[in-house]
């Protein structure tokens, strides 16, 4: 049996949401104001009006904390699988996780020593 007929209300869908996307750009683009004021085309940000210049440098120790909070975030995910399945693993996951954790408290260990979250200097 012939299965591609199955397909059709899928199909019949991407065109309907293409078509709702399309015609509504175009019925926006028609029937929406034109007249750009000064006004209109500032920039907005939250109801705040601007302060200054938005490319001045910031203090590179914003960029490393946040890295850092990547870096050690994704690593702490990767606890979830083993509490999961601890019993499963056995003692060869406890010293796989055990030696992830030992690299873990190292990585640590040697941001602590660079300063890296030190902010007074």
């Amino acid at each position: 049996m012939d299965t591609s007929f199955d397909y059709i209300p899928i199909l019949v869908l991407f065109i309907l949401a293409a078509g709702f996307v399309v015609g509504t750009i175009i019925a926006t683009h028609l029937l929406g104001p034109k007249r750009g004021t000064d006004e209109k085309l500032d920039n907005f940000e939250s109801g705040i009006d601007q302060v200054g210049n938005a490319r001045k440098p910031f203090a590179i120790k914003y960029y490393l904390v946040a890295i850092l909070f990547v870096l050690f975030d994704v690593e702490v995910i990767f606890f979830y699988p083993y509490a999961v399945n601890f019993k499963e693993l056995g003692w060869e996951g406890f010293a796989a996780v055990s030696t992830f954790i030992g690299l873990f408290f190292i990585m640590y260990l040697y941001v602590r020593k660079k300063g890296a979250l030190d902010w007074e200097k």
